[in-house]
Order: structure tokens, then sequence, then C-alpha cells
């Protein structure tokens, strides 16, 4: 039987996906790369392992296939001359989710990860199609959940709920197995007989076990974190992933700084959880967060920034003028730089409700992902905010939920949402405004989660309770700026980092800024080398557009605060004159 034809733009995808270098695009790779001979059936990837890099076929053929911890294997194509091996893990070095196998003898050139990014920026147009099709391929990837590691648990289960957010904002693939539906996933349960708090089981790519582990124990076992990124020095280390802080990765990087970004969740910070984004420039019919913020995160791995995530940082230490800028992190480990950039953003901000944080998790949600609204289908949930976030969130679960009702504490949504969602919300038969209204109370059980909700209209007090098991919290953040406490960075009353100075004043601890001859950058905080930006900027405009800007606009001063700390060491050292020996 001969196979339907694929639709023209499916075929189109395809020919994207797997594309065809021809004899020219393989000798422009060849100063990238090394050619290497492979016997037959001889493995030149498994999923899990970290791979040398990306493989160019100059002879033979390759099957790649996808593997998960259980075991099980399924071929996705077999790669012939001019093809290649690779998507987005091999921009960096991670473990590969895939295996291949040489079928036949096979010659291939192995490009690794810093000459791959290096080939990428060299031959631009060759590099275009190159990233295009490691990116489909992990979009492929994400889809069927190849290469990730099996979650085994109740679907409403704190544990998975928690890290399947935690994945799916990483952009990793994973499945997920319900107990209640039989199958492998009871096998492995009777096998290691897990206690509730022990769900999710996690079946890694190499077969091993984990119960219900924290973001950063799953993250090492799928190779995640760069360990060798804590025995370097770098120019830039930012502390923060959001928009602010892939910005800045991508410029520094892209004008040759070595830069270190660390963020404690994932990628995108607040922004990467917003169900659509209508009003950036560029997207007229707008675009989620989790894409555009993804796309800046391959952009900057392009480049070769180093991402560590989860990494959190517990404080910064300078101890000496002249020496490096120290990071200290909550497990001890230490990352030092010349210069720091804080865009730590902002967390998301919790009522002063009793038992909240019992059912954080288990029925209250502080973002609204597609994990999430999968919960709500069907159901009536209640949402509480009134800015863009709270009402992006509203549409998008509104095309899931039965009814959400949307909780303000003002009067009316007009000064604080824009007007377009305003009326996209007013708009909606499933939407239900109630304004001057507050959540009074949450009642629910531990083992069932959150079971029903109280609420109460501020002008007359009448209360109501319903059985609402979906509560989403969308009530503003704080600035997440604790870790600078003790290190010389001024905050406002706020708790947002102060930057630059005004015209005709001195700076703050002016002897620091004496040593260094110079007067503090604009987006400079109080210690010198250390910078701010985005939402944890005092005055900051707390816009994704914003702290794009600031982070690009941040790029000019760390050079500038770079060259001015190398003059300053050049004089120091010509006027303390050669070393006794050479006198």
């Amino acid at each position: 039987m001969i196979p339907a034809p694929l639709p023209p733009d499916l075929e189109s995808r395809r020919a994207q996906m797997f594309p065809v270098l021809d004899a020219r695009d393989q000798e422009h790779m060849l100063r990238f790369g090394e050619v290497r001979h492979v016997r037959d059936g001889e493995c030149l990837v498994a999923a899990g392992q970290p791979s040398p890099g990306m493989f160019v076929v100059i002879r033979g053929r390759v099957a790649i296939s996808r593997r998960d911890g259980l075991g099980h294997s399924l071929l996705i194509v077999e790669e012939g001359p001019g093809q290649f091996l690779g998507e987005v893990a091999q921009l960096s070095g991670r473990p590969s989710l895939v295996d291949a196998h040489a079928v036949g003898e096979v010659e291939v050139l192995v490009i690794p990860p810093h000459r791959l990014r290096a080939l990428m920026v060299a031959e631009a147009n060759l590099g275009e199609r190159i990233m295009r099709a490691l990116i489909l391929r992990r979009m492929g990837l994400l889809q069927t959940g190849a290469g990730g590691p099996v979650l085994v648990g109740p679907p409403e289960s704190a544990g998975r709920v928690r890290l399947e957010g935690f994945l799916s904002r990483n952009g990793h693939p994973y499945l997920a197995l319900d107990p209640e539906k039989g199958g492998e996933a009871v096998s492995l349960i009777e096998r290691y007989a897990p206690r509730v708090e022990e769900f999710p089981l996690v079946v890694c790519p190499d077969g091993s076990v984990l119960k219900n582990p924290s973001e950063s124990t799953l993250a090492r076992a799928l190779g995640l974190l760069p360990e060798g990124a804590f025995e370097t020095h770098y120019d830039v280390a930012v502390v923060g992933a959001g928009p602010a802080g892939l910005a800045t990765s991508v410029f520094a990087a892209s004008e040759g700084l070595r830069v270190l970004v660390l963020d404690q969740r994932a990628f995108g910070g607040q922004a990467g959880a917003s169900s659509r984004i209508e009003n950036y420039l560029g997207f007229p019919t707008g675009i989620t967060g989790q894409a555009l913020t993804a796309r800046a995160y391959v952009q900057a791995q392009k480049f070769g920034v180093e991402m560590a995530i989860p990494a959190e940082v517990a404080s910064l230490r300078c101890a000496d003028p002249d020496a490096p800028l120290a990071l200290e992190l909550t497990d001890g480990r230490k990352v030092r730089a010349r210069t720091v950039v804080v865009a730590s953003g902002a967390r998301y901000r919790r009522p002063a409700l009793a038992d909240l944080a019992r059912f954080e998790g288990r029925g209250v949600f502080y973002w609204a992902s597609p994990i999430e609204a999968r919960m709500c289908d069907g159901e009536e949930v209640v949402l509480v905010g009134g800015g863009n976030s709270a009402g992006q969130a509203a549409v998008f679960l509104a095309s899931h939920a039965r009814r959400v009702r949307v909780l303000v504490r003002g009067p009316q949504l007009a000064a604080s949402m824009s007007s377009y969602l305003v009326e996209r919300l007013t708009a909606s038969p499933r939407i239900e405004l109630l304004l001057e209204t507050e959540v009074v109370a949450l009642a629910g059980s531990d083992e069932r989660g959150l079971r029903s909700v109280r609420w109460r209209h501020l002008p007359s007090g009448r209360e109501e309770e319903h059985e609402v098991r979906h509560l989403f919290l969308f009530v503003g953040a704080d600035p997440a700026t604790d870790w600078l406490a003790g290190c010389g960075v001024a905050l406002d009353a706020k708790g947002f980092v102060r930057t630059g100075v005004a015209p005709g004043e001195q700076p703050l601890r002016a002897e620091a800024w004496a040593a260094t001859g110079r007067a503090p950058f604009p987006l400079e905080t109080t210690l010198p080398g250390v910078f701010a930006i985005g939402d944890a900027r005092s005055d900051s405009v707390k816009r994704v557009g914003a702290a794009i800007g600031e982070g690009s606009a941040v790029v000019s001063q760390l050079h500038a605060c770079l060259a001015s700390a190398a003059a300053s060491e050049s004089r120091r050292a010509s006027t303390q004159g050669p070393p006794d020996a050479l006198r």
C-alpha cells in the first residue's frame, strides 16, 4: 500500500524539520567539526546521556528513535546523507532526548556545541535553517513527551501538578500516567508502594525512579543543571530569567561577554505564565508568554549563554572592592562574576487568608497554564484580581471552565486593566464579574484539597459560600529582592531596587564610588558593578516591553563598567611599578 501524501502544510513542516543540506552547505560546515567513522549498529547518542554535539551524516544512514524510562522504543526517522542529528539541547551540551544508531557503516561530521553556536553565527543563512529544524524537533518531542521523564500519579495531586508545571515551563518533554486508568502505572505503584505524599513517581530516562522529587533534584537527574558553571568566573551573572534577564543575556552574549543566568523556577518569569499577550509590538494576533520567552531562551543559548535553572540565589557578597562579586546559592555553591544584573522580578502576592498555604497547588494557583486549565474543564472556578494578568487568565480559563467568577475589590476595572480585556470579559457569557468583592475564607481537606470558597460583598457585607475546587489569585506581586539584604544595595520603601542618581545628587555610599573614580550609571545600584532592571527596579514600568528595553539598555552600561574597572586595574598596576625581581 502506498501511503497517502501529507497535506502541503505538514509536508513543508517536515521538510523544515528534516532538511537535506547540499554539498556546498556541508563544505562550509567541515571547518567546525571533525569527521568520524561509525560501525553498523553503533550508538551515536543515547537518551539521557550527554551528547557530543550535532552529527551531520556524510555517508550511510542513522536511525533516530525515542525511548522512555519504561523501556518503550519507537523509531522516529532514518536520516541519510546531508541530514543532521540534533535538537535544541545540542546548543548547550545537555543530555540527548533520543537514541541514534548507525544503520550500516556510517561517516558523520561531529560538531561540538560551542562550534555549533559559532557555525550558526558565522553562516547566517545556514544557521537559520539549522535553528528552525532544532526548534521544530523540540516542539515535536514536547508534543509526544519523547525523551523526558514519566510522571505517575493522580492528575490533581499537588506533586504532579508542581512537576508538570516545572517541566512544561522549562520546555522539557514528559509523559504523565494516571494510576486510575490502569496499565503500567498500576504495576509501578504496586512495585514502589508510594504513600500519598510520595506522588508522583518519576521514572527518569535511565530507568531510575524518584518519589515526588523537588524541582532541583529532578533537574539534576535529567542533567539540566550545568555543574561546571560554579567553577567559572563570568563577566555578567544575571539573576532572573524573565524578559528583562533574557534580553540582557542575549545582547551581552552576542557582544562577546561571558554570561550566566540563574533562576529558581523557570525561564519566562511571570510573563512566561501569561496565556496571551496581545499588546506587544510585532505580534498583532498575540502570543503566549511561554512562546515569547521560549524563543528568547533558545536565542540566548545560540549566543552561548549558560543557564542554571533551578538555582536559587540566597545572597550577594562583595568582601573586597577589587574582588569579583559573589552570589551564594541556597545549596551552598557560589558564582563569581565581574558584574551582576538584578532581574529577579517579583513574587506572587499572597492574601491574608487562613489555610491558604495548605491549599496551594491543591486548588489554589497563581497562574493559569494549560495544566491548570485541564483540571477546570466543565467546572466553576473563581479568579481574584483586576489587572491585565487577571484579565488574560480569565479569558483563557473561560474557554475550559463552565463559569469563571472574577472577584475585584475595586468598583471598576478600567483603572487597572486594558480596555480590550475589559470588553472581552464583559462580552463573555461564561465570565461573571463581581465588583467590590473579596475572598474571606477557604475550606477543604488534606485528602481532597480545596472544596469551597466564601466571599464578601464589601458595601453590603453580604457573604456567600460556593462549592469551588479551583481558585486563581492574581492580586499583584512584591519585589523578589530579599536576597539583597546586607550587601550594600539600597532599596526603596517597598523593597524595589534603587538605581542611578538624580542630577546634582551625591550617590549613596560615596566612599565606594570614590574608589571607582566615576558616578553610578543610570541602571546601576548603590553597589558598583551591580545593576537592576525590570520589575525589581524602583520606578520601572511593569510591562514586558519595558523589561526587554531595560534588559537591552543595561548592556552598554555593563561594557562601560567593565572598561572602567579594567582601566582602574591598569592604572594601579602602572603606579605599583614592576616586581622587585625585575627592578
